[in-house]
């Protein structure tokens, strides 16, 4: 009951602090609230930017390992002139991945390059192509929504076939259907006879909505599969007990036996996975964390002395009633807890508000601008702590200095 007592006369006098000095309370809750605003936007932004890029990198497939000349993460004591010499992974040497690996549930291979494509007077410059073998929709995501993906015969025979994507069949084909259509791509007539879901464009580009994907063989009597321009590469998905780890050793061992490399000299070959790009982006948002924390902390330190010094005041003007208090038997905790509670209630307010505002425009940027951002539990627990305890500090020297007071000085003044 004294616990309940005390809360409630704290909270009575916070309020009264509120409601009587509007204009000094907005001004010491304006740096707390900027505060919280800060380093929670921050955080927010960044939580929807890694959750959007991790999306992308796992639609890629997270347990597919690339067999390519360059590396996606460079050694600094490798020269790079050693890149440079590195041959380009070959067809027979994706035929011999494929025979040798035990741990692969499938191995594919695909070139990558952009063209332009015809259809009657429509044209679309720079429209990324794929020349696939067979097996790539099971190592990438493929989702043919109408028609059909290319059987094995129409692979291997290099058959003049295209799968296109959602913005290339409504920009090209306008409102015709696409299914059956033929457009030109180097010359060539390709039979359109698939047309993938529409996805709009991921944080890593990676859409499949502005692609054409064709059978690689069709590709090879088109294009030099050695050009660099090209960037041949083999694609291995483990199988579901095998890991990435596993996976990487036995490819290594095969393209090693493959190219007939001894056993000191180096790998003339790379071996991608996407969580090298992952621990990449980790370090990234990590630094803009800590940059976004850093700008946040000078804002809440001011809204910390903003609200000490409201704090200093709200103690010099009630000091007459402090010893009153006291005269009348009210013990040091009762008037530290008072005034520690009010410290504490006010940079909850101006922290609420930060996140409430920052709540606001979550809302409007993922159903106005539609870039989806979230306001995760765990922010908002971060910003009432932070507003909890910037008010502790500041207010505990001003609570501590009314508890000491004497009574009978205290109600003189």
């Amino acid at each position: 009951m004294l616990i309940l007592k005390l809360l409630k006369e704290s909270f009575s006098f916070a309020i009264n602090a509120l409601i009587v000095n509007k204009l000094r309370t907005f001004l010491s809750l304006l740096g707390i609230t900027i505060g919280i605003f800060a380093i929670i936007s921050v955080y927010t932004m960044v939580d929807a930017l890694e959750k959007g890029i991790k999306d992308s990198i796992a639609s890629l497939g997270d347990n597919v390992v690339y067999v390519m000349k360059w590396p996606w993460s460079f050694d600094p004591d490798q020269p790079w002139w050693e890149y440079m010499q590195r041959p380009q992974p070959t067809t027979n040497e994706f035929r011999e991945v494929k025979r040798m690996s035990m741990g692969a549930e499938a191995v594919a291979m695909y070139i990558r390059g952009s063209r332009t494509i015809k259809y009657k007077s429509n044209s679309l410059e720079n429209v990324n192509f794929i020349g696939v073998s067979y097996e790539y929709n099971q190592v990438a995501d493929v989702n043919v929504e109408e028609g059909r993906y290319f059987t094995e015969v129409e692979t291997n025979s290099g058959s003049p076939v295209v799968v296109i994507g959602a913005s290339v069949g409504e920009k090209l084909f306008g409102g015709l259907e696409p299914m059956g259509r033929q457009l030109k791509f180097m010359g060539r007539n390709l039979t359109v006879i698939g047309m993938m879901k529409k996805e709009g464009e991921s944080m890593l580009g990676n859409s499949n909505d502005d692609q054409i994907i064709i059978p690689i063989n069709f590709a090879r009597t088109l294009f030099n599969e050695r050009s660099e321009s090209l960037n041949l590469t083999i694609s291995v998905k483990a199988k579901e007990h095998v890991s990435n780890a596993d996976l990487m050793d036995e490819l290594t061992g095969i393209m090693r036996s493959i190219r007939k490399l001894k056993p000191k000299e180096k790998d003339n070959f790379a071996l991608n996975e996407l969580d090298m790009l992952s621990k990449g982006f980790d370090s990234l948002f990590s630094i803009v964390n800590i940059a976004g924390g850093i700008i946040g902390i000078f804002s809440i330190i001011v809204g910390g002395f903003s609200i000490a010094n409201i704090m200093f005041v709200s103690v010099k003007e009630r000091t007459n009633i402090i010893g009153i208090q006291k005269a009348l038997g009210a013990k040091n905790y009762f008037i530290l807890f008072q005034f520690l509670f009010e410290s504490i209630f006010l940079c909850l307010v101006g922290g609420l508000v930060g996140l409430l505002i920052i709540f606001i425009g979550t809302l409007i940027l993922t159903y106005g601008a539609g870039f989806e951002v979230f306001l995760t539990m765990e922010n908002v627990t971060l910003g009432i702590s932070i507003s909890v305890i910037i008010g502790l500090i500041s207010g505990f020297i001003p609570a501590w200095g009314a508890s000491r007071m004497d009574p009978v000085e205290a109600i003189r003044q």
